[in-house]
C-alpha cells in the first residue's frame, strides 16, 4: 500500500479538491464560474471558469508594458478565427503525443471555438506566460512520471496568471483552496503563501494527480476529481448506474465540472495549434535565466532591488510566495530566486544588501523565536482590517492566510459580502514576523536601551560637548513649519519615506517620528502632515 493512501482516504471522505473545497465553501461554488450567456458554449455546457472572463486589457497593463512587448515578426496574426471542419480538429487532436485521451465531440468544439474566437487576446497572453512556467511544470511533472500534457490544466485553472485568486479564495497557478493546500504541505499565512510558488504548488498538484489516478485509473475522472473532489465524482458514478466514463457521467457532475475536461482538451489543442488559427504569442523581453540563493537573514525585496539594481516587480514575479516582500531567512533558511547576473552580485555583496535601509524597511518588525514549542503553536496575532472598495471576504482571507469562514465567525457575519469601511477583527498566523508594526511604546524602549550601550554613551558625550543643533527645518523644506513646543509639521512629498525624512533632522529617528504620530507602520503618502519631534 502506498504511503499516500491515508491522505487520499481523508480527501476521499471529505471530497477535497484543489480548485473547489466543497465542504468549506459550498454556498459560494456558483460564484466560481461566470455565465457567458452570449456564448453558445454556455448553452451547451452550462458554466465557464471565471478566468475566461479575465479583463485581459487590465492583465496586459501590469505585464505586457514592461516584459511582454515583442511579437513574432514572422507569425501571421489576425483578429478573426479560421473555420475548420470537425474532421480537421479530430485529426489534429489524434496527432498530439498525449497519454490523456484527447476526445473530440461537439462540446470540445465549442470550447476550442471559445479560445480561438472570443478569447484570442487571452490566448496570446497565456502563450507568452507559458515560456516562463511550462519549463518548470514539465520538469516536475516528469519527476512524478505523469503525462506531460497536465501542464495545460494550469491554463484552465488560472490562465497562467501566477497570483490568480478566484471568488471563492482558490489561489495561484493551480488554484488551491487553503485547507487543501495545507493538507499537501503548502505553507499559507500572512507572510508566505506557497500556493503562489510555482515549484511547490506544482509538486502539490502532481501528488494530487497521482493519488487520484491510483484510485480511478482514468485521466478524465482524475481531472474531474481535481476540480470538484472525489466525493462528487463518486456521486456522479453512482447516479449513472456505476458507469466510469467521463462522458457517460457528464450529466451527473456539478455544472462547472462538465466544462472542465472539454476545456482541458481545448486548451491543449489551442496551445499546440495556435498558428493554424492565426494566433501569435506575446513574446517576453524578460530574461528567463534565473538562479536560486538561500537567505539566512531577514531581507526585504526593496533592499535587493536598490543594491543589485533588480526591478522590484521582477522580484515579485520570481518570488510571488512572499506576500509582504519579506524573506524570513532569520526564522528558517529561505529561497530567493534572482536573475543569474544578480545572483552572482548578491553573493559578492550580501552584507551590503542586508544593511541597506534595514532600519527603514525591517527594524520595526518583531520576529518570533521559532523554538519547537512555537512551531507547534504558531504565533497568533490580532489585527484590524478596514474593508476597501471592491474587497470581499475571500480576497481579504487570501491576504492574511485565513479562510472566509474564519472571518465570518470572528466578526459575526452571515455572508461574504461586507461593505467598504467596515472594520474587521482577524486572528492571523503572522508567519514568524509581526504583521503590524510594534506598538508606539516599543520604539521608545528601543531608544532607551540603545542609550545605555557603550557606543551610545560615547555618542551622547559627544553630543553634550558639541553645540546643540538648531531645531529648524532643512533649507529646502518649505513644507516644514516649527511650532512653540519643539514639534515641526512636515508635509510629505512624493518620493519621501520615514527614513529620508528622519535624515533631514539631526537627532531624529524613524521610531521617534512613529511615536509622535501614533504610527504602527512605515507607510506614508504625499500630502500627509507629520509631526517631527525636534525639541
Amino acid at each position: 500500500m502506498k504511503k499516500t493512501l491515508p491522505l487520499f482516504y481523508t480527501l476521499f471522505a471529505l471530497g477535497f479538491a484543489p480548485a473547489v473545497f466543497a465542504q468549506e465553501e459550498a454556498v459560494m461554488q456558483e460564484e466560481t464560474y461566470s455565465e457567458l450567456s452570449s456564448d453558445s458554449a454556455f448553452v451547451l455546457i452550462g458554466m465557464m471558469p471565471e478566468v475566461l472572463d479575465e479583463n485581459v486589457g487590465k492583465l496586459l497593463q501590469s505585464w505586457h508594458v514592461q516584459y511582454f512587448s515583442q511579437t513574432d515578426k514572422h507569425c501571421l496574426d489576425d483578429e478573426e478565427n479560421i473555420f475548420f471542419p470537425d474532421v480537421i480538429y479530430q485529426q489534429r487532436l489524434e496527432r498530439l503525443p498525449c497519454i490523456i485521451p484527447m476526445d473530440y465531440n461537439s462540446t470540445v468544439r465549442k470550447c476550442i471555438d471559445l479560445y480561438a474566437g472570443r478569447r484570442r487576446e487571452l490566448v496570446r497572453y497565456m502563450m507568452g506566460m507559458a515560456d516562463l512556467y511550462f519549463p518548470v511544470f514539465e520538469q516536475i511533472i516528469d519527476q512524478y512520471d505523469l503525462p506531460d500534457e497536465l501542464k495545460y490544466l494550469a491554463v484552465v485553472e488560472s490562465a497562467l496568471k501566477p497570483d490568480a485568486l478566484s471568488r471563492v479564495g482558490a489561489s495561484g497557478l493551480w488554484q488551491f483552496m487553503l485547507p487543501t493546500a495545507k493538507l499537501y504541505g503548502l505553507e499559507v499565512n500572512s507572510l508566505i503563501d506557497e500556493r503562489l510558488d510555482p515549484v511547490k504548488a506544482t509538486h502539490a498538484a502532481c501528488r494530487y494527480f497521482r493519488e487520484m489516478y491510483d484510485v480511478y485509473n482514468d485521466w478524465h475522472l482524475t481531472l474531474a476529481a481535481y476540480n470538484c473532489g472525489p466525493g462528487n465524482v463518486n456521486k456522479a458514478i453512482r447516479r449513472s448506474g456505476g458507469k466510469t466514463n467521463f462522458w457517460e457521467i457528464f450529466p451527473y457532475l456539478p455544472r462547472e465540472t462538465r466544462s472542465y475536461v472539454p476545456l482541458f482538451i481545448a486548451a491543449t489543442y489551442i496551445m499546440n495549434y495556435h498558428c493554424e488559427h492565426n494566433l501569435c504569442p506575446i513574446q517576453t523581453t524578460l530574461s528567463l535565466a534565473s538562479d536560486t540563493i538561500v537567505v539566512n537573514s531577514m531581507l526585504h525585496f526593496q533592499q535587493v532591488a536598490d543594491v543589485l539594481h533588480v526591478d522590484l516587480e521582477l522580484l515579485r514575479l520570481l518570488n510571488p510566495q512572499y506576500k509582504r516582500g519579506i524573506v524570513p531567512g532569520n526564522i528558517m533558511p529561505s529561497s530567493l530566486k534572482l536573475p543569474v547576473a544578480a545572483t552572482l552580485a548578491y553573493i559578492d555583496h550580501a552584507d551590503s544588501v542586508g544593511r541597506h535601509r534595514f532600519e527603514e524597511l525591517l527594524a520595526n518588525h518583531e520576529t518570533v523565536d521559532m523554538s519547537d514549542e512555537t512551531k507547534r503553536n504558531p504565533r497568533q496575532e490580532t489585527v484590524r482590517h478596514t474593508v476597501a472598495p471592491g474587497e470581499n471576504l475571500n480576497t481579504i482571507a487570501s491576504r492574511y492566510g485565513v479562510t472566509a469562514r474564519d472571518i465570518r465567525r470572528w466578526n459575526g457575519l452571515s455572508s461574504n459580502r461586507v461593505p467598504s469601511g467596515r472594520k474587521l477583527t482577524l486572528r492571523i498566523d503572522n508567519g514568524g514576523i509581526a504583521y503590524a508594526a510594534r506598538s508606539e511604546d516599543k520604539p521608545a524602549e528601543k531608544e532607551t536601551k540603545a542609550a545605555t550601550t557603550p557606543a551610545a554613551g560615547k555618542q551622547e558625550q559627544v553630543a553634550q560637548a558639541a553645540p546643540k543643533p538648531q531645531t529648524q527645518a532643512p533649507t529646502n523644506s518649505s513644507a516644514s513649519v516649527k511650532n512653540e513646543t519643539g514639534i515641526i509639521s512636515y508635509k510629505v512629498k512624493s518620493g519621501d519615506s520615514l527614513y529620508s525624512i528622519s535624515k533631514k533632522y539631526p537627532g531624529v529617528t524613524i521610531s521617534m517620528i512613529q511615536t509622535a504620530n501614533r504610527m504602527t507602520g512605515s507607510m506614508i503618502k504625499p500630502g500627509q502632515i507629520l509631526k517631527i519631534p525636534t525639541g
